[in-house]
């Protein structure tokens, strides 16, 4: 007997449970169905609806021009606050980071397309812009394994100097204003050109930066901690200095040192030798004075 109710227990225990609960706060994963990507999803549908409003009635009515600059307004407007909103609040998802830049350059690839068409842009204008968007997308998966090419000021007033000349040739403008849309597109294009020369540079920097740091490690794997190439092989034993001293003396000895005979005897035996060499000699000559 404790003196402890049963519901006190069970209160106090599932006091303990709950505060538990409340002390761990639980780790909140962001949905696919958040409200950044929700603005992502309506910028990409709103792009067939600009094209259907800027193309209808042969793309030259200024009501429907207007009505297709409102679409496209809108598009430009969520592309600003979708990024910021996923960053603030931690809702960035994978569909995002896939999405967000498809929309992006579906919306001003359709209007660039569109004012060429209908003959309002020079294509060349067109070609660079999109030219640049797509080899910007590609020189950043060149680089991906070595790092990421973080977004410069220049390129946002590169996209904001885009969307804004952009909308300027949606509308059906006339006078000073047509020729002030002029320029924000030549201060559009010459932005362009600069940043995407810019991103180059910075994708060159970071590849070779990369490979060095490759090359690096696999010479620092290569030649160990120590930083010696291989294993070192036992030690050869040399010669000592008496044992070199008797290897000299040897090889300085003549024939009877080496065979350990005293010098008479060698000289004795050496004489022997001369006597017999010359006795055959003798006898080969006499034998030959026979025969003659």
């Amino acid at each position: 007997m404790t003196g402890v109710s049963a519901s006190t227990a069970g209160g106090a225990h599932a006091g303990g449970v709950h505060g538990a609960s409340r002390g761990t706060p639980a780790v909140r994963q962001a949905g696919v169905w958040n409200i950044a990507n929700i603005l992502t999803m309506i910028r990409l549908l709103l792009v067939p609806g600009f094209v259907a409003l800027l193309l209808a009635d042969g793309g030259y009515d200024p009501a429907w021009r207007a009505l297709a600059w409102a679409a496209f307004a809108v598009a430009m407007i969520t592309d600003v606050f979708d990024g910021h909103i996923a960053r603030t609040y931690n809702l960035v998802t994978d569909f995002g980071k896939i999405a967000d830049p498809i929309a992006d350059k579906a919306i001003m690839g359709a209007a660039l397309i569109c004012l060429s068409w209908l003959g309002e842009l020079p294509w060349w204008v067109t070609a660079v812009i999109l030219g640049r968007e797509l080899g910007i997308t590609v020189l950043r998966f060149w680089v991906i394994r070595f790092g990421v090419i973080p977004a410069s000021r220049g390129g946002k007033l590169k996209t904001l100097a885009q969307g804004t000349a952009a909308g300027m040739y949606v509308l059906a403008l006339t006078g000073p204003l047509a020729t002030l849309r002029f320029w924000v597109m030549a201060v559009a294009v010459v932005l362009t050109v600069a940043t995407g020369l810019d991103y180059v540079r910075q994708a060159v920097v970071l590849r070779r930066a990369g490979l060095a740091a490759e090359r690096a490690a696999r010479r620092d794997a290569a030649t160990g901690p120590e930083g010696t190439v291989g294993e070192v092989g036992p030690a050869v034993p040399t010669a000592t200095a008496s044992e070199a001293l008797v290897a000299t003396a040897a090889s300085a000895a003549g024939p009877a040192e080496r065979t350990g005979e005293a010098p008479p005897a060698a000289a004795e035996r050496a004489g022997q030798a001369r006597e017999q060499s010359q006795e055959a000699a003798g006898a080969r000559q006499g034998g030959g004075e026979t025969r003659r």
